[in-house]
């Protein structure tokens, strides 16, 4: 059996941080993000808007195009364009809105090259198939499917009685990196220690929350460079479920309610509010 750890609010609270005087753009964190397709400009947008939401001091989207456009168009203070190495990156998101089978060459490559550096890497959807053999740091954000195939990727069989924390803990390992699985009750395993993030709601199961979750990630890894991957991606996971709840309706001034549909970028307007939650 493998021990799990249930995240609390008072371990979310942990990982926001007021800024001082004495913080500037840089210090609170720089988030560069490559992800997005033509297919898919959506995404690039709600992870950018997210890791702006969550408390970034910079986002650079590294991209052009229908993506590059439509991120401007939603965030005008982000940074687009490719990285000339001066842009002093605290974490990297990469992979969301995209598909690994239509990838070019010239793609992979650049994706190779960010995942082997020395700075941390949120990867997420069309880049998953990439993590193995990484050198940076890394916390992949599979869901329930994409854990299935990655499995298969590796050469990890099903097994029908193995429990989703010894599975999430099987694929960490092999990986050599942080496995973040995505669900009602999202599981984040590193090292053979799990952590399981119950902050959520029904109504966060829509298209794009993922896509949130992969830039609140990035904004708390980069704004807190010393903590482990693993617990930097819960606390993440924590607000970014907190936020679906304000969102939703479920808590509120009135207490817990059935709550009201969302979409994705409700969750990325809350999440303001979910923080200043943890603040108060």
């Amino acid at each position: 059996m493998v021990d799990v750890r249930e995240w609390s609010r008072e371990d979310a609270a942990r990982f926001v941080r007021v800024p001082t005087p004495h913080d500037d753009k840089y210090s609170r964190g720089v988030v560069a993000l490559r992800t997005g397709s033509p297919a898919y400009p959506g995404a690039a947008v709600l992870g950018v808007e997210a890791a702006w939401r969550a408390g970034a001091g910079f986002v650079r989207y590294v991209g052009e195009g229908r993506p590059a456009d439509a991120v401007l168009a939603r965030r005008p203070e982000t940074v687009t364009g490719p990285d000339t190495g001066r842009t002093r990156v605290g974490a990297w998101v990469i992979g969301s809105g995209t598909d690994a089978a239509a990838r070019e060459e010239e793609e992979t490559a650049a994706l190779r090259a960010i995942l082997a550096g020395d700075v941390p890497v949120v990867v997420d959807a069309g880049a998953l198939d990439l993590a193995a053999g990484a050198r940076a740091p890394f916390v992949v954000t599979p869901h329930a499917g994409e854990f299935a195939r990655l499995r298969q990727q590796l050469g990890i069989g099903e097994d029908p009685d193995e429990a989703a924390e010894e599975a999430v803990v099987r694929v960490a390992e092999t990986l050599g990196g942080t496995v973040l699985l995505k669900g009602a009750r999202t599981l984040v395993a590193h090292g053979g220690e799990v952590i399981a993030v119950e902050e959520s709601t029904g109504w966060l199961a829509t298209a794009g929350t993922g896509d949130v979750l992969a830039g609140v990630i990035g904004a708390f890894v980069a704004a807190d460079p010393d903590a482990p991957l693993r617990d930097a991606a819960a606390a993440a996971a924590w607000v970014h479920g907190r936020a679906a709840k304000l969102a939703s309706g479920v808590v509120g001034r009135d207490g817990a309610t059935a709550g009201r549909p969302i979409v994705a970028l409700d969750v990325a307007e809350a999440l303001p509010r979910a923080i200043a939650d943890l603040l108060a």
